[in-house]
């Protein structure tokens, strides 16, 4: 099959829509399919095409205020012409997936990563005047993919019909990426975050529950527009010399950082999977997540330890202490697994 990706940004972000994409496509392109991802570049800074690991990587320019909605044109323009068998898009939240709904594809599958609201006042005022035109991509959709029971939920209470169009999947773990993983040096416990720098992902707290673990440090990875105002908060005086922020980092480096970590902690209040959390717990190392959208689902499930919101930085740090001293045991599916069934949704009618 001819099968493009459509996402608003791709590797070396770091983030859930990345690695879903990044996954599964090179998983296909690895049983013989033809596929492309077609993404954004504001910076204009990466290269244009490229392929990688036998995907095709095509970037467009974009406008992307804020590091969001990555407006394209050329993007549109492009899926009008191409032709392709299968076009899967992802990110109800951001534009290149509404440009998907134009393709002229065989089969279209969308996998919202819907959270149902913005994260700031100005984003749930956007997103309610986009619910007609983000009602399109449903309505054109095939198949609609969601990453966990929560999110159905969700997309079912808003777009209830095309909720017979739903299928779950989640995200899966490479745990032959885990092997062998070395830690890094360290003389004090480690707090980690690893993703995208956003006021909702709850990093701020992490970060005041830290002056309440004495003999811990946190480690942030990520970038995002929030990440001036942590950095802010970094530098008071209770935090100075605690708190290390990396970006950029080589796939390898960000999952020794997850096997260095003693906790991870994931504090969003929406989230359609938690994949860095499923990576974290594949590592050996405890989570301690939001009680929060799908993220209950792995303290439901007795994967992590959960905190409810808002965040109390001293019941936080607590749980923290908690985590450390559980060993984590479970096993998360493969993303063989996920490919798998991806590939059973994008040949159904074909």
């Amino acid at each position: 099959m001819r099968i493009a990706q459509v996402c608003p940004r791709y590797k070396p972000h770091i983030g859930g829509v990345e690695t879903v994409v990044e996954e599964v496509s090179r998983r296909l392109a690895a049983r013989g399919h033809d596929v492309t991802v077609i993404t954004t570049d504001p910076t204009k800074s990466l290269p244009r095409q490229e392929t990688v690991d036998g995907v095709r990587v095509v970037r467009f320019p974009a406008y992307a205020p804020g590091d969001a909605y990555y407006l394209s044109l050329q993007l549109r323009d492009y899926l009008k012409k191409a032709s392709f068998d299968v076009v899967h898009a992802h990110s109800y939240h951001a534009l290149p997936a509404l440009s998907a709904a134009s393709c002229n594809a065989r089969r279209l599958v969308f996998n919202p990563y819907y959270h149902g609201k913005g994260h700031t006042t100005f984003r749930n005022l956007l997103l309610k005047t986009y619910r007609l035109p983000g009602a399109r991509i449903f309505r054109r959709a095939d198949a609609v993919v969601c990453n966990s029971a929560f999110e159905r939920s969700l997309v079912c209470r808003d777009f209830p019909a095309h909720c017979g169009k739903v299928r779950v999947i989640p995200p899966g773990i490479d745990r032959k990426e885990f092997e062998g993983l070395t830690p890094f040096p360290k003389d004090e416990k480690v707090l980690l975050y690893a993703g995208r720098l956003e006021e909702y992902k709850g990093v701020q707290h992490a970060l005041a529950a830290l002056r309440h673990l004495d003999g811990w440090r946190m480690v942030v990875i990520g970038r995002g527009p929030y990440k001036s105002a942590l950095v802010r908060q970094a530098g008071e005086e209770s935090l100075k010399g605690r708190v290390t922020f990396l970006e950029g980092l080589a796939r390898r480096d960000l999952l020794r950082w997850y096997a260095t970590a003693d906790v991870f902690v994931m504090l969003s209040g929406y989230e359609s999977y938690g994949i860095t959390v499923a990576e974290a717990l594949t590592a050996g190392t405890p989570c301690v997540v939001a009680r929060s959208s799908s993220l209950a689902e792995f303290a439901d499930g007795g994967l992590c330890r959960g905190v409810d919101l808002p965040v109390r930085p001293e019941r936080l740090a607590a749980e923290v202490l908690m985590a450390a001293r559980v060993p984590y045991t479970k096993e998360i599916p493969d993303w063989d697994e996920a490919a798998a069934r991806m590939l059973a949704v994008y040949a159904e009618g074909l």
